[in-house]
């Protein structure tokens, strides 16, 4: 349960992270995508926070970087 709320936790600092920065590395677009796509227990917020992330980027608010 640790290493899932340590997750949790990291995924919440990256969102934000990014969200601030307007920029997401390529790896952590995979992290994000994949976590989400992984974790049918994921909690309500993490996938909303996520899933607003990823809209950003489609919608050019939040450029990729390599």
């Amino acid at each position: 349960m640790v290493a899932a709320t340590n997750e949790q936790s990291g995924i919440q600092t990256l969102v934000k992270h990014a969200v601030k920065a307007q920029q997401l590395s390529r790896r952590e677009h995979l992290r994000l995508t994949s976590a989400i796509l992984s974790d049918p227990s994921m909690p309500a917020s993490d996938r909303f926070h996520i899933n607003r992330l990823l809209d950003y980027v489609r919608a050019g608010k939040i450029n990729l970087i390599d």
